[in-house]
């Protein structure tokens, strides 16, 4: 059976000092945690904020376990980045629909 969770991140950039400062940071983040997990990520929220961003994963796999490493591995990534604070977390597990 198909498995699929998404991951929200919340995160702070206090040594960001514009838009364009931020989304240097979030696209290290996404495009890495894309090749290296393959996992699909976005910045979902926070757009017009300078210090402050919302990131959104999904991973798909056969087994709860396997989606559950694979997200670990992200958010591990994620929390060991020195330019940002990670503020919140949040794990949503969604049922396909049969």
């Amino acid at each position: 059976m198909i498995q699929v969770c998404a991951l929200s991140v919340e995160i702070h950039i206090a040594g960001s000092a514009s838009l364009k400062a931020k989304r240097a940071v979030v696209k290290h983040v996404v495009e890495t945690t894309k090749s290296r997990f393959g996992v699909a990520a976005a910045e979902v929220g926070y757009h017009d904020q300078w210090q402050r961003a919302e990131l959104g994963f999904a991973a798909v796999a056969g087994s709860p376990g396997h989606v559950a490493e694979v997200l670990d591995s992200v958010e591990r990534f994620v929390w060991s980045q020195p330019e940002l604070s990670v503020v919140a977390s949040e794990r949503t597990w969604l049922e396909p629909d049969r």
